[in-house]
């Protein structure tokens, strides 16, 4: 037990320690009156120091730190007292037998004397696991940041791919002209999905050439049934956005364009760069108000954008998702992109 708390000490503290200790001995064994340091003034040290050790890397991760108070404390009076004891009946008697070991000065007046030393050399290993700390739960929150948008990210293309290969297969049955045109645009996207978004972020000229590339495809969903509109406004300043953020919405506004309507099917896509690196984006489309609309704003794809959104641009995003009296399915969604999660 004792050789696996000693295992996890790193290099790092291993000369923090030493440097600390080194300071702490020069401060605790200076005298003005005798400026030279005298030998023997180690062994009062190590009678510090050796306590201090065991109170830092056992007393501290068996007792404080399992919030076992009370055993913590017990022990560690236990090693005051030694540390009293080894001071006042060997090392005083010895090299000062004819003043300070003559007479016992007290508890009190020898509690004045070890406690600073003790205390500063136990603090500074105390403030040292806080930090240490500290760094590990950012790192396992920045962690288990990622595993999620992973994991959120990965649930995109089984929902993309579930959507179009029912649009595929009906095409196949029909045996239409139109078949082999979409699984080439099928391909360039799903291409794009595995093997560009791999990144936590693109550049956003690659995100709008595969929202191009997705519109085409997906167009072949509504035929002449309606039009499609994607308008994109000063956007050559913009580098890089999270992947596949705005697709959801927009197959969004395909799967209910198409499904709720027989024609007058439009669906309206707006890209646009505001002020100090904002982004806009505005997907708008028409839907039928007898058709069953209670799931517009439901389902994995709208649930998952809005968690990765909080997960990548937290307090820097604003999303709105309403439908209006006119049969009118609105996306309002702008995006700070100069303020991210992960550097």
């Amino acid at each position: 037990m004792i050789k696996s708390e000693f295992k996890k000490i790193s290099f790092q503290e291993i000369l923090f320690q030493v440097v600390l200790n080194l300071i702490v001995f020069v401060f605790f064994a200076f005298d003005r009156r005798h400026p030279e340091i005298e030998l023997f003034k180690i062994y009062f040290y190590l009678n510090y120091a050796i306590p201090a050790l065991i109170i830092n890397y056992l007393l501290l991760p068996r007792y404080l730190y399992k919030g076992k108070y009370i055993g913590f404390i017990l022990y560690t009076l236990v090693l005051v007292g030694i540390i009293i004891y080894i001071e006042e009946a060997i090392l005083e008697k010895i090299y000062y037998p004819d003043t300070r070991g003559r007479k016992f000065l007290g508890v009190f007046r020898n509690l004045m004397g070890t406690m600073p030393t003790l205390t500063v050399l136990v603090g500074f290993k105390f403030g040292w696991d806080a930090l240490t700390n500290r760094k590990q739960m950012e790192e396992l929150k920045s962690s288990a940041k990622e595993s999620e948008l992973q994991f959120l990210k990965s649930q995109i293309n089984p929902h993309f791919l579930f959507n179009n290969l029912n649009n595929l297969y009906a095409y196949a049955v029909e045996q239409s002209p139109k078949t082999p045109e979409i699984i080439l645009e099928l391909s360039a996207v799903l291409r794009y999905m595995l093997y560009e978004c791999k990144a936590d972020y693109v550049s956003l000229e690659n995100e709008i050439k595969q929202i191009k590339s997705y519109i085409s495809l997906s167009e072949l969903q509504i035929e002449d049934r309606g039009k499609v509109t994607f308008t994109t406004k000063n956007v050559s300043n913009i580098k890089s956005i999270a992947p596949l953020i705005l697709i959801v919405f927009i197959e969004n506004a395909f799967k209910h364009s198409s499904s709720s309507q027989a024609d007058n099917i439009e669906i309206d896509i707006l890209l646009e760069e505001l002020e100090n690196g904002k982004l806009k984006f505005i997907c708008q489309n028409t839907f039928r108000d007898q058709s069953n609309i209670s799931s517009l704003e439901g389902g994995i794809g709208l649930e998952n954008v809005e968690k990765r959104l909080e997960l990548l641009y937290p307090n820097a995003h604003k999303l709105e998702i309403k439908k209006s009296e006119n049969e009118i399915f609105k996306v309002d969604l702008t995006i700070d992109l100069t303020k991210t999660s992960i550097k």
